[in-house]
């Protein structure tokens, strides 16, 4: 994160999202701060809060987008919620509280990981060792000298066999533990800490279930470094880190934020509407949050909300919880340039992607500049007509495209495919018809 200007933030963010430059910079200035913290004096530092974020805009604009990649960018746990899915404590759905939780298990997934990367190379050497043990068995500690040094040149001939990959069809008996199901209880009834206290108590009661397998040598390498790096990590260490690094790096997006506006309905499944806003006002605000790795604070992981506010506005959320967001940022609907700069710019675009999937099957798909402009046109003009999904549309329209080419692609006898303007108005006839628009679901 210290390499990363807020310039070249934005810049890496461009390589996958068109345009709406307003968003990318608050999203940039944002994380930049969080470097910034980390340079002050310890008693700042905890005094210097992140500024949350809400963006607004139509569905499809690169909101989600723009957070997701921006949390792959600097390695930080990241967790994308809807706020439809929580309500208010006393009514059946998910705890707001369980977010934390949700983001602690993905740092300790980013921290294991990092943690096997570590003990990667000390790990195959045990299991190498172990391999060894299983296809030639120990001798007794009673040997004398010279059957020792027989089985040692035997242990060295049959070393250099394994490591040059003349025994991986070898068939060896191996002890494989059964890992244990997680059991759910009461989560349904916003007591998932429950769970996570039961599941505890019963790895530790239960015996684990072991049993004896046959496997070939490659199958049991496998199943070996699982258990070598295990035994190597320490889950103390990896507790430690994940706790700390969700509290100082953690980025939690807040999707549908409007879904959860206005005033209280008296029925249906808007009841719990204002509740649950109130129920998330703490743990934006900051507070301890307990999880099976202990207790967690956020009061400086990074939230970031969205929604398309096309019924109500970000004013009609509690005052409280507005003044936890104070950066707003408008993203702009779609234009038809824009279509056709997705098409053609991200580093992985929906174009590039098609070519390299057919081209698996040897089909060589060849998109013109006006066949291109042709789907950008269709794909803003559907957009305009009915509902306006946003880039979205593409994926849609793209898609029955080259459906006729995707399906026929190993049975084509010319393998090599040029769409144009032609062959992508002939393909989506159908639906350029302006009266039966509506039949259609693109």
């Amino acid at each position: 994160m210290a390499e990363l200007t807020p310039r070249q933030i934005v810049a890496e963010l461009d390589k996958y999202i068109v345009g709406q430059t307003a968003a990318k910079r608050a999203v940039a200035v944002a994380i930049r701060n969080r470097w910034r913290r980390q340079q002050l004096p310890p008693e700042l530092r905890k005094d210097v809060t992140p500024k949350n974020i809400i963006m607004i805009g139509p569905t499809g604009v690169g909101k989600t987008e723009i957070a997701r990649r921006l949390a792959q960018l600097v390695g930080a746990p990241f967790l994308k919620v809807e706020a439809t899915k929580y309500t208010e404590v006393g009514y059946h759905g998910r705890d707001v509280e369980s977010m934390i939780r949700d983001l602690t298990e993905v740092a300790v997934g980013m921290v294991r990981a990092e943690q096997r990367r570590l003990v990667e190379t000390q790990a195959k050497e045990r299991v190498t060792e172990r391999l060894l043990d299983l296809l030639l068995p120990g001798g007794s500690e009673y040997d004398d000298e010279e059957e020792a040094g027989r089985r040692e040149r035997a242990r060295a001939k049959l070393r250099a066999r394994l490591e040059a990959g003349e025994l991986e069809e070898r068939l060896v008996e191996l002890h494989v533990e059964q890992k244990m199901v997680p059991v759910q209880i009461f989560s349904s009834l916003g007591m998932e800490q429950m769970d996570v206290d039961f599941q505890n108590m019963f790895e530790k009661i239960l015996p684990r279930q072991a049993q004896q397998r046959q496997m070939t040598v490659h199958e049991a390498r496998k199943v070996l470094l699982e258990q070598e790096t295990d035994a190597l990590i320490d889950k103390q260490v990896v507790m430690e880190k994940a706790v700390e690094l969700t509290e100082n790096q953690g980025i939690i997006f807040i999707d549908e934020l409007d879904k959860i506006c206005g005033p209280a309905s008296t029925h249906g499944p808007d009841v719990s509407r204002q509740g649950v806003q109130r129920d998330l006002l703490p743990i934006v605000e900051g507070t301890t949050t307990q999880t099976r790795y202990g207790p967690v604070r956020s009061d400086h992981i990074l939230f970031i909300a969205a929604g398309a506010f096309h019924l109500s506005k970000p004013s009609d959320l509690m005052p409280e919880l507005q003044g936890r967001f104070p950066i707003r940022v408008e993203l702009s609907d779609l234009k038809r340039e824009d279509f056709l700069r997705i098409l053609q710019e991200p580093k992985h675009s929906l174009v590039k992607q098609y070519v390299e999937l057919m081209g698996t099957e040897g089909v060589e798909l060849e998109f013109t500049s006006d066949g291109l402009e042709a789907i950008a046109d269709i794909a803003f003009d559907v957009n305009r007509t009915t509902q306006n999904i946003g880039a979205r549309r593409l994926h849609t329209v793209l898609e029955r495209v080259v459906e006729e080419v995707s399906f026929e692609g190993p049975d084509l006898p010319s393998k090599h495919v040029r769409i144009d303007a032609a062959y992508v108005r002939n393909r989506l006839s159908d639906i350029l018809k302006k009266e039966d628009l509506g039949r259609y679901i693109l």
